[in-house]
């Protein structure tokens, strides 16, 4: 009796989420560890111990010193932002995973990449499951993304899109998108976790076997998130993220992972009608030109990965027609705008904040949310209470903690640089800013109430303590 219940134990089914490995005893909708949905899936019963027997290799092992980097070298793309944030551009046999929003220009960016990337010794093969074929020759009519050694096919099968490579050859393969692609030897809708996890390993396989680069279009979940398995992330080389808001011109490529590069560059470019464009030098977009300061208005400089970007922050504050105040935000983080205003009025003396409607925003589209523009956005918050312009041409760096102090942050010899190269002569930062360049005027402030001081002086309203 005692042996059957133990065999029947034995053979009893285990269940194993695909995502992360956690096993169970029985179903689940939703994984414990990781908390995935419907990733949970039957591993079969037993535990017996499985060995595997010594195979012949494919190559002899090396000392390291003997092995040839050659291979490995980055070819790049012909687009210069994005081979920023590749590290220096393609490397054979690479499989770049790129994840964004519907709309905000993937496949605009990857036809454009295919048609720069091609030519007599590279050819590229453009693979489409969303669209015809016919759509995206009309996009590539639209942004000049035409070429003779570009090929297109419009497929959801992945026998089909493997044999366009053995028909093809291609040096570059670019598949929009992965969760299209479905196996017919595989159980499940195209994007499933087990559709996406089999194309993306035979993609990878036939990459590293050919030494093609190939680009992968992702789709993201609505929290943002790459949808589909988490497997897919650690299979890549490199995962970058697409972002920007839809109704703005600025695109951001963000690098995620890196096997080939740092993953702190960030590429700009700009979406217009005529296709995508790489920005060098994108700090014109976050900025309004004026003959004269206007109140509600700071300048700042933000670090994206390593690059400096000049940003302005700009608020206004009126009476409130309602019991409770509208706090309104766009391009900041709405808990650091209350934090401001909760400094401001106890730190900085300015009252009645709490009882205006106030409304705070950056311009172009651009994101802040290091706690470098802190400074700026308290600033911009003070100018509008008081209803009067800060100084021009002055840019404010530095995090304000809730005791009133201005804290330093990283990069500050960078970001002056910067924002003199664009014609700015003044700055407030914390502490010792070291080398300033020269025709510069910089203050360091210690808190709040030291760096409201540029404000100019103003007889007190209702909006100020006299006590400032």
């Amino acid at each position: 009796m005692a042996a059957a219940r133990k065999s029947s134990a034995k053979d009893r089914p285990s269940y194993r989420c695909s995502e992360c490995g956690y096993s169970t005893a029985k179903w689940l909708g939703r994984c414990p560890e990781c908390q995935a949905w419907g990733t949970v899936e039957e591993a079969g019963g037993g535990s017996g111990i499985r060995t595997t027997a010594p195979g012949r290799v494919s190559a002899p092992a090396l000392p390291i010193a003997e092995v040839s980097g050659a291979q490995a070298a980055a070819r790049s793309t012909s687009v210069p932002e994005l081979d920023r944030v590749l590290g220096g551009g393609l490397v054979p046999g690479a499989v770049v995973l790129l994840a964004g929003e519907p709309g905000v220009g993937k496949s605009t960016l990857l036809l454009d990449v295919a048609a720069k990337a091609s030519g007599p010794d590279r050819r590229t093969l453009y693979v489409t499951g969303e669209e015809s074929a016919s759509q995206v020759r009309m996009r590539a009519d639209r942004i000049h993304a035409l070429s003779d050694h570009l090929y297109l096919a419009a497929e959801t099968d992945l026998s089909a899109v493997l044999g366009h490579l053995d028909e093809v050859k291609p040096s570059l393969l670019v598949l929009d998108s992965v969760q299209t692609v479905a196996s017919p030897e595989i159980d499940g809708a195209p994007g499933g976790v087990a559709q996406v996890r089999e194309v993306a390993g035979a993609l990878i396989r036939a990459s590293k076997e050919r030494g093609m680069s190939t680009l992968l279009v992702g789709h993201v979940t609505k929290d943002g998130t790459i949808a589909g398995p988490r497997l897919l992330e650690h299979l890549v080389d490199v995962v970058l993220s697409f972002e920007g808001d839809r109704h703005a011109r600025l695109r951001l490529v963000r690098g995620v992972k890196n096997r080939y590069g740092a993953t702190d560059e960030v590429g700009c470019f700009e979406l217009h009608d005529e296709g995508i464009t790489g920005l060098t030098d994108p700090s014109g977009l976050f900025l309004t030109r004026r003959d004269a300061p206007v109140p509600g208005t700071c300048l700042t400089v933000t670090l994206e990965g390593r690059r400096p970007l000049v940003a302005e922050v700009q608020s206004l504050t009126v009476d409130s027609q309602i019991p409770s105040p509208r706090r309104t935000t766009s391009g900041l983080e709405t808990s650091r705008v209350s934090m401001m205003l909760a400094v401001l009025e106890q730190r900085g003396r300015i009252s009645a904040l709490g009882k205006r409607d106030i409304y705070t925003a950056t311009v172009g589209g651009v994101k802040l949310s290091e706690p470098a523009a802190d400074l700026a956005m308290a600033l911009a918050l003070a100018s509008a209470a008081s209803d009067t312009p800060l100084p021009k041409n002055l840019v404010a760096i530095g995090e304000v903690g809730l005791a009133g102090e201005v804290r330093r942050v990283t990069g500050v010899q960078q970001r002056l640089a910067e924002a003199f190269r664009l014609g700015f002569t003044h700055a407030l930062v914390p502490g010792d800013p070291g080398r300033v360049p020269s025709g510069m005027r910089v203050k360091e402030v210690a808190d709040i109430s030291e760096a409201l001081g540029v404000l100019p002086a103003r007889s007190p309203g209702p909006d100020t303590d006299s006590r400032r």
